[in-house]
């Protein structure tokens, strides 16, 4: 009621709305302002931001809280609305938008054009006037030998503008130029003209690998060579293999007049990576990454069009941008980078299906993934986000001490059967591996009755250990401060029931649902809502995603077994054999569609063993249905067991 009350203090009267295309900004009592949004109708949009209190998602249900004003501005087209919205929130950097994380500035190698006597050089510096840029790119390592092979390839100058300026007008060569390093006018040894030539070979063999240089090296040298020149010739070798050493580091993978981006996209339920592989004159080169804070209401599609909107804030867009879907403001968003083209023709996005531009496409991808994991992993191994993340999560959810050992358990099964659980255990914010365990559910009607099972266990344990009156010794021994199961509310009241029938009540107990990732508590009928970016609920995802990851290996090696002891009963199908088939095949269900050809293929088998094994799998389906069952579509993910 009072969120209902506290919105109407600021809703906009019946019909004050219009239904055109516009975007909108909420604001709180001081101004700032919160969220930037876009919208084809305004007056449909913002509706819902009306709507009772509980209906919302809980990121907007925090906005709303703190907003006390909205806005918004008309516009005539849905492309105007795309390119007012990415200005203010640029601008204004709202809270409940989408944060982008790029956490450098990207090297460059650029060329300075405008100087009397043009030099190479390395700079994370964009605006240098009359410089002409390649990249960006991701390693400035990797720069530095680049630019020292294109620098021995392309003989051109090094040397700081001061030293240039004093050997020209001394006339004598500058320091660089004495010891051999640098090749420009300063050196005494060629004209202006002649370095500029070189510098417009070296400026289109960037453009477009154009190689008519490397070519004319090439005859230069075997000339040399002819004509007994030997130092010559070496010099010239040298340069031939610098120009080939840069043309290998930086392949073709499409053809010489292609120019496009390409963009993958991996994202978690916290967190998503954008990686950008530009391609020029059928060459990468350059590629970025970033980190996006992923909100409840972030489709894959919204994250796309926002990151192509940071991408060409400050650069012109290609003729055709490649992405993994086609995001669903498509006409407006071309148009709106059509225009940062003008006289250059359309942009176009496109989704690649086959060919080296879908390989492309996965490589992008790849390493969207792996600069997500990187994240990922690096937030981890953050002390500070740890012991951030423990006091956190011992304020939220009202604990005495902070959590210094979490357990969690996690239930999995295959439609019903081979129920497993896992239990890992995280010490002082990082997995106690040695301390995981693995628990077998035989008996079990449903998640709930697995949940409570498995913690009934585990806390005999802990009460066996207590009763001991010994220390405890081993890391499984120890005793946790915080249980966390996978699940919600019923999956947490069957754990602290078996918590309480077991008399334990110095451990804390919660449960994290997957789907909003929500904290459930044992006595409270509305979970807790952690913010996205907080450490406490990264903290809590990690584990809940590695209790899962270690129940679901402990099921496919059950599972494994099983297969190899229905198998074993083939006539002459030895544990050998077994193995070999299941290698080779790799799960039950290609080995089940496995014809007797392809089975006979396998290292061991032949013809007649083949056939009995093809008719052992087809013959003994109804048999052994449950036992030898492909893996399903999904895989069910639940609570706690050992």
């Amino acid at each position: 009621m009072a969120a209902t009350d506290h919105r109407a203090s600021f809703r906009p009267a019946a019909g004050e709305i219009p239904t055109s295309p516009g975007v909108y900004r909420f604001s709180d009592r001081h101004g700032r302002v919160l969220y930037i949004g876009k919208a084809k109708n305004l007056r449909g949009r913002l509706s819902n931001y009306f709507q009772p209190m509980h209906a919302l998602m809980p990121r907007t249900q925090r906005m709303l809280t703190l907003a006390a004003r909205v806005d918004w501005t008309v516009v005539a087209t849905d492309t105007e609305s795309l390119v007012l919205e990415h200005t203010w929130i640029t601008e204004y950097k709202p809270p409940f938008n989408v944060q982008f994380k790029d956490d450098k500035s990207y090297p460059y190698l650029a060329v300075t054009l405008k100087d009397e006597a043009p030099r190479l050089i390395i700079t994370r510096n964009e605006k240098i006037r009359g410089a002409r840029y390649f990249g960006p790119y991701p390693k400035v390592w990797a720069l530095r030998e680049t630019s020292s092979l294109l620098q021995q390839a392309f003989p051109i100058r090094t040397c700081k503008e001061s030293d240039y300026r004093r050997a020209m007008d001394t006339g004598r060569p500058c320091l660089a130029g004495q010891i051999g390093r640098c090749h420009g006018p300063c050196s005494q040894l060629v004209t202006v003209e002649e370095h500029r030539a070189r510098v417009v070979e070296l400026v289109s063999f960037l453009a477009g690998n154009d190689t008519s240089h490397l070519r004319w090296l090439q005859r230069e040298m075997r000339d040399a060579a002819a004509e007994q020149r030997y130092e010559d010739a070496a010099r010239l070798r040298d340069q031939v293999q610098a120009v080939e050493h840069v043309m290998e580091k930086n392949a073709i993978v499409l053809g010489h007049d292609v120019s496009l981006d390409v963009f993958g996209l991996r994202a978690d339920e916290l967190s998503a990576a954008a990686h950008q592989f530009i391609i020029r004159g059928g060459r990468i080169r350059g590629e970025r990454s970033w980190i996006v804070d992923v909100e409840l209401d972030d489709s894959p599609s919204t994250l796309l069009e926002q990151v192509l909107q940071s991408a060409y804030e400050e650069t012109d867009p290609p003729p055709q941008i490649l992405l993994p879907q086609i995001p669903e403001n498509s006409a407006p968003l071309e148009e709106a980078l059509s225009e940062k083209r003008p006289r250059r023709g359309r942009v176009q996005l496109r989704v690649p299906e086959r060919g080296d531009k879908a390989q492309l496409m996965d490589r992008a991808v790849r390493n969207a993934g792996e600069h997500l994991l990187r994240h990922k992993l690096k937030r981890a191994a953050d002390l500070t986000a740890r012991t951030d993340a423990l006091a956190e999560l011992q304020s939220a959810l009202g604990m005495e001490e902070a959590p210094l050992r979490i357990e969690c358990i996690d239930v999995s099964h295959l439609q019903g059967t081979g129920v497993v659980a896992s239990l890992v255990v995280f010490e002082d914010g990082l997995p106690a591996k040695g301390a995981y365990r693995k628990y077998r559910v035989e008996n079990t009607r449903d998640d709930t009755e697995s949940i409570h099972q498995v913690v009934s266990r585990r806390a005999a344990q802990l009460n066996q250990i207590a009763a001991s009156g010994e220390q405890p010794s081993g890391v499984y021994r120890d005793r946790p401060q915080l249980l966390i199961v996978d699940g919600g509310a019923p999956q947490v009241q069957a754990a602290a029931r078996a918590l309480a029938e077991a008399g334990i009540t110095d451990v804390a107990l919660c449960g994290v649902a997957k789907r909003l990732e929500e904290i459930w508590m044992p006595d409270d009928a509305f979970p807790l809502i952690l913010p996205r970016t907080s450490e406490a609920l990264f903290l809590v995802q990690r584990i809940r995603d590695e209790a899962h990851r270690f129940a679901i290996t402990f099921q496919r090696q059950r599972r494994s077994t099983s297969i190899s002891t229905q198998l074993s009963d083939v006539p002459g199908l030895g544990p050998k054999r077994v193995q070999a088939l299941l290698k080779h095949f790799g799960s039950v269900k290609r080995l089940k569609a496995a014809s007797v050809p392809e089975l006979a293929t396998v290292a061991g088998l032949g013809p007649r063993l083949a056939e009995q094994v093809h008719g052992f799998l087809r013959g003994g389906e109804e048999a052994t249905q449950g036992k030898l069952d492909p893996e399903p579509d999904t895989t069910h993910e639940g609570g706690p067991s050992q």
